[in-house]
Formats: structure tokens, C-alpha cells, sequence
């Protein structure tokens, strides 16, 4: 199965200047594990819940710090053509559980380790 049939084609972006507050709140907003990160419209990081509880960690002041802090840069990508159990598999390599779907060079999307799971569990019980 392609990763065009089982990602998330809604894109929540963020900037890297603004403040991880801002960032977390549109999160929880939009009930979504990740944000990516652009600047004129190109992909400069993903900011997660884990880089989240990483800044909570370090004590920082999430109205004072910005999201460029602790994203990470330059995040893997993949297609939308992209088989999902090689994504599944990248995503073991990496230790992530998002990557960002570009098309065309852009961001169109996003692929979770959810959306794998679920696929799976779909096929586990017959249904596809």
C-alpha cells in the first residue's frame, strides 16, 4: 500500500520564530502530534509532543522560547508513492513517528505511526 491512501492530507504549519506556546496550542487545537515548521513556504523542521516534553524537561519558558529551538531540522520526507511499510520501516530507523508528505516539493501532508498501526489492524482482521 502507497502512502497516498493512508496519510493525513491536512498540513499544520508552524514558524520556526514563533513561541512553543503558540505552537503547542494550535496542536491541541487541531488534536494533531506535530506541526510542521515553514518559512516562505518551505519545510524547515517538524516540531512533536516529544520536542514538546523535551523543552518542558529543560525548564525553558515555552511563551519566551521559539519553536526554532526545538524543532527538528531538515525532517525526512516521504511521497506520496512511497510504500508505507518502507515508511514504517524508516520511521523504526529514525525513532519518529511523523514525516511530513511533500508532493512537488511541497507539504501536503502528514504520515503517523498511528495511520501505520491502524493499516495494520485493518489487515489483520480482514478488511482492506
Amino acid at each position: 500500500m502507497k502512502v497516498r491512501a493512508l496519510y493525513r492530507p491536512e498540513v499544520v504549519a508552524g514558524s520556526p520564530d514563533e513561541s512553543l506556546a503558540d505552537a503547542a496550542s494550535r496542536m491541541q487545537y487541531q488534536e494533531i502530534g506535530s506541526l510542521t515548521v515553514l518559512e516562505h513556504g518551505r519545510l524547515v523542521g517538524i516540531l512533536t509532543e516529544r520536542d514538546l516534553a523535551r523543552a518542558l524537561a529543560d525548564g525553558v519558558d515555552p511563551m519566551e522560547t521559539a519553536v526554532k529551538a526545538y524543532m527538528t531540522e531538515e525532517p525526512v520526507t516521504v511521497t506520496l508513492e512511497a510504500d508505507a511499510a518502507s515508511v514504517a520501516a524508516t520511521m523504526l530507523d529514525l525513532g519518529v513517528r511523523h514525516l511530513p508528505v511533500v508532493d512537488a516539493g511541497q507539504v501536503i501532508g502528514m504520515v503517523s505511526s498511528r495511520d501505520l498501526l491502524s493499516l495494520e489492524a485493518w489487515n489483520a482482521i480482514g478488511v482492506s
